[in-house]
C-alpha cells in the first residue's frame, strides 16, 4: 500500500497533517516527495516510443516527471489546484476525472493509483468511460488495482525507505469485499495520516466494469497482474456511454500549464 492514493477516493477518505490537503484526502506537500516505485518504467516499456499520454488523477507528479523524462508528452489532469501547481513542466488540467472533456486525443490514457479500487462502482464506470472518451485509434488505457490476494487477509504493515515511514496503522472491514484503512507517513520528522476506503476489484469484476465503459481487457502488464491494458471494443465508437450518470455536464476543463 506505499504510496497507493495519490488521488480519488473523495467520498470515503480524509487526511491531515501539514500544508495543503488535497479533496481526496492526500497530502500535497507529502506527494511531491514520495518516489515511485518502478512504476513509470514499467508504463514506458508497455507503449510506444514518445507515446502521448493523458494521466488522470496526476497528484503532485510523481509519476508524471519520470514518464516525460522517459520522453512522453503527457497532459496531466487532477482536481487540486495546489497539486497542479507541482507539475510545471507540462501540460496540466485542472478537472475532475469524471468531467473532463478535453478535443485532443492520446495514444494512452493512465489509471493509476489503484482508482480503479475506489468503493463507488458508478464513478469507476465513469472514469473509465473518460479514458475511452480520449483514446486515439489504436490506443490504450493502462489501470492499476491493489492485487486481489490483499483483501483475503489485509493487516497492518510497514515500509521505510530513504528516511520516509509509511505505516498501515488501521485496519477495518466495512464489507465484505471493502477494506478501509488508515496510512501514516512520517518524513523529516513531520506526520500526515491518509485515511480511505477501497473494493476489492477481482478479473471478472474488472472485465464488466471495462465492457459498461466499452473497453476489454487485452493483457496483464505486470507479473503480478496489478496493472492491466485495456483496449476498446472495436464496435464502440467515441462517444460512449458515461456510466449511467444523470445530468451529465459539457464541461471542458481548462488548461493550467
Amino acid at each position: 500500500m506505499a504510496g497507493a492514493r495519490d488521488r480519488g477516493m473523495k467520498g470515503c477518505a480524509s487526511g491531515n497533517g501539514p500544508g495543503a490537503i488535497a479533496p481526496d484526502g492526500s497530502s500535497v506537500d507529502l506527494y511531491a516527495r514520495l518516489p515511485t516505485w518502478g512504476e513509470p518504467e514499467l508504463v514506458h516499456r508497455a507503449l510506444p516510443p514518445a507515446a502521448s499520454i493523458l494521466e488522470l488523477g496526476c497528484g503532485a507528479g510523481r509519476m508524471t516527471g519520470p514518464l516525460v523524462r522517459l520522453g512522453h508528452p503527457v497532459t496531466a489532469v487532477d482536481e487540486s489546484p495546489e497539486m497542479l501547481a507541482r507539475i510545471p513542466y507540462t501540460v496540466t488540467v485542472r478537472s475532475t476525472i469524471e468531467e473532463l472533456r478535453l478535443p485532443g486525443r492520446f495514444d494512452a490514457v493512465l489509471l493509476a493509483s489503484h482508482l480503479i479500487n475506489d468503493p463507488d462502482r458508478r464513478l469507476r464506470v465513469r472514469w473509465l468511460t473518460t479514458g475511452r472518451r480520449h483514446l486515439a485509434d489504436g490506443g490504450s488505457l493502462l489501470l492499476q488495482r491493489l492485487d486481489p490476494s490483499w483483501f483475503d487477509t489485509p493487516r497492518p504493515a510497514y515500509v521505510y525507505q530513504d528516511g520516509l515511514e509509511i505505516v498501515l496503522v488501521e485496519v477495518r472491514r466495512p464489507t465484505s469485499r471493502q477494506v478501509a484503512a488508515t496510512i501514516r507517513y512520517r518524513l523529516e520528522g513531520l506526520v500526515w495520516y491518509h485515511r480511505f476506503t477501497v473494493e476489492r476489484v477481482d478479473d471478472a469484476d474488472l472485465d464488466e466494469l471495462l465492457a459498461l465503459a466499452g473497453l476489454r481487457r487485452t493483457e496483464f502488464v505486470s507479473a503480478d497482474r496489478t496493472w492491466v491494458r485495456a483496449d476498446p471494443l472495436d464496435h464502440v465508437g467515441t462517444d460512449v456511454p458515461d456510466g449511467g450518470a444523470a445530468g451529465k455536464s459539457d464541461f471542458a476543463a481548462t488548461p493550467t500549464g
